[in-house]
């Protein structure tokens, strides 16, 4: 049973790949579509869930089509599951569509790119916790820091379809333009709010886009958009903060949130072998009950989102 009071089944289940397109340099969106029994099961899934994907017997793309930078490693046997998170889901009739937003950044997700429309690939999920949504909220700020993206548009798309009268407001973060991964990027990006993102801006969402180095929207990290907001804003017990990114980020997201009283959600990232809590190689130390005391949580089974107050930073 999950926080919001729903069963949630998971399974070994296959999936046909209905669409594989390149959004950026190296980044990409997969679809996945399931029927029958995984149809229903990923129908009820949470946003910041995931799924742990077989790329053992998936093939190589051509030399030339393999980065500079992965030459050396592209050739590398992929011997364990991969876990990515869905960007959106769609249930129409009896079939539901999974989308995952990836980064190709090393041999498995080099080979996820050769996937293409009617493959079958392996999947288990839906895993883990995601993100939850309290009673008596009204605002909801999404702080993501670059491939965090993903589990936060699942999660603007569920607020504004189940919650419509919760105010959302999305905080977007990369090192540089080019590291949004978002498609149809406006040729410029302001620094005040708007509806620069079209992911967002589908779900009538304004977003705040900042880089490291000035090239889209403010010259600064996610995080100080986010707190010239709450200096701003009247933020209270009825704002609650999901945030998605670089652990960096998320120490500071949740400094922010302590600071001002705001309930804060985290996802969290870990090397997830298996998935569910048997290889234990995923753990987030987090506090105890006992002043003082720590204890260690798995990831992959306990999160990956977190209560912002519980987890202990590893920086």
């Amino acid at each position: 049973m999950n926080k919001s009071g729903c069963l949630v089944n998971k399974g070994v289940f296959s999936a046909a790949v209905g669409a594989n397109k390149q959004i950026g340099p190296r980044f990409w969106r997969l679809g996945l579509d399931f029927e029958g029994t995984a149809a229903k099961v990923f129908a009820g899934s949470q946003p910041g869930q995931f799924v742990e994907i077989d790329i053992s017997q998936t093939a190589l793309p051509s030399t030339e089509d393999i980065p500079e930078d992965l030459v050396d490693v592209a050739d590398r046997k992929i011997l364990l599951r991969r876990p990515f998170s869905f960007c959106d889901i769609t249930v129409s009739g009896d079939k539901t569509s999974v989308e995952i937003l990836y980064c190709v950044l090393g041999p498995a997700s080099l080979r996820m790119t050769t996937l293409s429309k009617g493959n079958s690939v392996s999947i288990i999920g839906p895993l883990g916790n995601g993100f939850y949504i309290p009673d008596g909220k009204k605002t909801a700020l999404l702080v993501t820091g670059g491939m965090g993206a993903g589990p936060l548009l699942h999660l603007a798309k569920v607020l504004k379809t189940n919650h419509p009268d919760i105010e959302v407001i999305a905080f977007v973060g990369a090192k540089t333009s080019a590291e949004l991964p978002f498609e149809d990027l406006p040729a410029k990006i302001g620094t005040e709010s708007g509806p620069w993102l079209a992911e967002f801006n589908q779900y009538q969402i304004e977003s705040i886009v900042t880089t490291d180095d000035g090239s889209a929207g403010n010259k600064d990290f996610v995080t100080g958009s986010l707190a010239r907001h709450l200096d701003k804003s009247a933020a209270g017990n009825d704002t609650i903060i999901y945030s998605c990114g670089p652990e960096a980020m998320l120490a500071k997201v949740a400094e922010i949130a302590n600071e001002n009283n705001i309930d804060c959600q985290v996802s969290m990232e870990r090397r997830m072998a298996c998935g569910i809590g048997l290889c234990q190689s995923c753990a987030v130390e987090c506090k105890a009950d006992e002043p003082g005391e720590t204890l260690y949580k798995m990831c992959c089974k306990d999160g990956p989102v977190f209560d912002s107050k519980e987890v202990i930073f590893s920086l």
